[in-house]
């Protein structure tokens, strides 16, 4: 037996840099993120607490999305409209306009969360799912902290003003990321321009999505504007290029104008000055290594999940990818098997290892034909 390794990639890229970027985003906090690799590609004083004003109403949707999801919850379900969601339709405040008594679907409810951003929405969501906005608070602070969101606190399900309904652009980033992936399907209801509610007793209102990156052609697809007077213009926003994803967070945008502005040129920043390199793809085979006393000379291997890395195109250096095992693999061999590790390496410093699998099952040869592979080896070192 002997070890073996395998250099099996090596391209010239670079998979070190700064997120210190030499880029002026006018944000009191700011957060950029590519999504497949997770790579941090920009911050700006991330763990600053603010109020997140109505980004908190991804966590509202995601409460209900996890529910339909798990089935404890229907998009034709109906919630009766109590006086305290529609006040919030009737003080200036941004609604879908629902009135007492209506009888709302819950897929209603979270289009006028997420494209008007109605605030009386989120309390009858809350209240029907919840039976009070205040126990509803309580699983979104909940599943913040499921999430790892370790400076999050929400207290309401609108974000208006609260001093106890509190979180962080990096928290936020990853709501956001959760989101999408576990969501995908409800998650283009982000990306709509407009949503028509036809209330009872009046004629239908139509009120267009308040993303403005939405209307510029550059891939945007969500996620949430936020306003308060103490926090200013806030943005968690996401744009979609031929299967690259971006997420980026702001808050503190002095204007309307400058949130847009700003948030079009964080995203258009991760674009142009990076890379993404898809190094595996899971389960798929990435080589053979070589089995002992089998059935088979060699058995595939394989990671059993994805791999990117984000490449900054400014530095370029030399990427090493591997596969390392102590050698040949004895027989049997179960499928699934760890076998070795696949290495990601760049300039001898290690940026990644994960377990490398057998592909198949492979028996043992009978007795007679280990005995002459044995004789073999031991005379000739012949495996």
């Amino acid at each position: 037996m002997f070890k073996k390794i395998f250099i099996i990639i090596s391209i010239y890229l670079s998979l070190t840099f700064s997120v210190n970027a030499n880029i002026d985003i006018k944000a009191r906090t700011a957060i950029l993120q590519d999504f497949l690799s997770g790579e941090i590609l920009f911050e700006k004083d991330p763990d600053r607490s603010i109020y997140p004003a109505s980004m908190t109403k991804i966590m509202t949707s995601i409460i209900a999305f996890d529910l339909i999801k798990s089935g404890d919850l229907s998009l034709d379900d109906k919630f009766i409209i109590s006086e305290k969601a529609w006040r919030l339709s009737t003080s200036g405040y941004s609604s879908m306009f629902i009135m007492v008594g209506d009888e709302v679907s819950v897929e209603d409810l979270l289009l006028g969360i997420i494209i008007a951003s109605g605030n009386d929405a989120c309390i009858a969501l809350a209240e029907g799912i919840a039976g009070t906005e205040e126990e509803f608070a309580i699983l979104m602070t909940s599943k913040a902290k499921e999430l790892g969101m370790e400076n999050t606190n929400f207290a309401n399900s609108s974000g208006i003003n609260d001093p106890d309904n509190y979180s962080t652009v990096r928290d936020i980033l990853i709501m956001s990321t959760y989101l999408i992936k576990e969501h995908p399907k409800y998650y283009k209801w982000f990306a709509e321009k407009e949503f028509t509610w036809n209330r009872t007793g009046g004629d239908p209102i139509t009120q267009g999505n308040r993303n403005p990156l939405i209307y510029k052609n550059m891939g945007a697809d969500g996620i949430k504007t936020g306003y308060l007077a103490v926090e200013k213009y806030s943005l968690a926003s996401s744009i979609n290029r031929k299967g690259r994803r971006l997420i980026a967070v702001g808050s503190g945008f002095e204007t309307k104008s400058s949130r847009s502005k700003e948030s079009s040129k964080l995203l258009t920043y991760g674009l142009t000055n990076f890379d993404l390199v898809e190094i595996n793809k899971a389960n798929k085979s990435i080589d053979k290594v070589e089995v002992w006393l089998g059935k088979q000379s060699y058995v595939d291997v394989y990671v059993d999940r994805d791999i990117y890395k984000t490449i900054k195109k400014a530095k370029k250096r030399l990427l090493k990818i591997s596969i390392k095992y102590d050698g040949p693999i004895e027989a049997p061999i179960k499928k699934g098997q760890k076998v070795g590790k696949f290495k990601v390496v760049y300039n001898q410093e290690l940026l990644g290892e994960y377990d490398l699998l057998a592909s198949n099952d492979v028996n043992k040869v009978n007795i007679f034909t280990r005995l002459i592979k044995s004789l073999n080896y031991l005379i000739w070192g012949d495996v």
